[in-house]
């Protein structure tokens, strides 16, 4: 059995490993015909740029403050779509109260948001603000969903034999949210990277990978930008998976 388990992760790791080595490939066959590192950066040349900043101090303490923005705004924006979607799938005035607003917010560039954002905030609030107004719609609408789509029928046999709210909310409720939740949650884990990185080159905080990229732009250094991008995908990567791990756990541990 474990033999069998083994092979099957090891399969799946042989595979993915042969799918990143493939774009690779592409990614060094298209800076090779374009022949100029300077317009696009073949994969070495990223990885001697991303070595050369991996030895400053200043690259760690730009990563560190990233992450702590945009963690800042994903919880804040995660906390405000799960008390807002409940309260909206139990008060339907709520709901239909809150519904332009989360309109709003979904079909709204989140560059104007930021650039709105700079007359409000401090800079360096500016990431998490953004971070949390493209998180807040999507967790939002996936609780609310979740309390909506609890068996009516299970609901109804609670009501009649007086169980508490607070029971039904840990047997009944929660039970039925919590897919959604991990839904909204991966995905918005995504989204809260671009909207935050998104914001620091715009608003631009000293100390911020964001920072990195602007710069990277303004002196003309695609090589620099590779790397801070590269950099972007591997934390956003890295930390849902951490999520991902988590929640599963929470959910087996029910």
């Amino acid at each position: 059995m474990m033999i069998s388990m083994l092979t099957q992760t090891l399969k799946k790791i042989g595979k993915k490993l042969i799918i990143i080595l493939i774009w690779l490939g592409i990614w060094q066959a298209l800076s090779a015909i374009i022949g100029l590192s300077v317009l696009f950066p073949s994969p070495s040349d990223t990885l001697t740029e991303l070595k050369n900043l991996a030895v400053t101090g200043e690259f760690w303490l730009s990563v560190l403050f990233s992450v702590i923005r945009i963690s800042v705004g994903f919880i804040t924006g995660t906390l405000a779509g799960v008390l807002t979607g409940a309260v909206s799938s139990f008060f339907k005035g709520f709901s239909e109260f809150l519904s332009p607003a989360v309109s709003i917010i979904k079909a709204t560039p989140v560059a104007s948001f930021i650039i709105l954002a700079v007359i409000w905030l401090k800079t360096g609030n500016i990431p998490s603000f953004a971070t949390a107004l493209i998180v807040f719609p999507f967790v939002y609408s996936n609780i609310k969903t979740g309390f909506d789509e609890t068996d009516k029928n299970l609901i109804e046999m609670s009501d009649a034999f007086g169980v508490s709210f607070g029971k039904k909310l840990l047997k009944l409720y929660i039970p039925s949210v919590k897919p959604y939740f991990i839904s909204a949650s991966t995905t918005a884990m995504g989204l809260a990277w671009k909207a935050g990185i998104a914001a620091e080159v715009i608003c631009n905080p000293t100390i911020s990978i964001g920072n990195g990229i602007y710069e990277s732009k303004v002196y003309f250094e695609p090589p620099a930008m590779f790397a801070w991008t590269a950099v972007v995908v591997i934390l956003s990567i890295i930390l849902e998976k951490i999520m991902i791990l988590l929640l599963k756990r929470g959910k087996k541990n029910d």
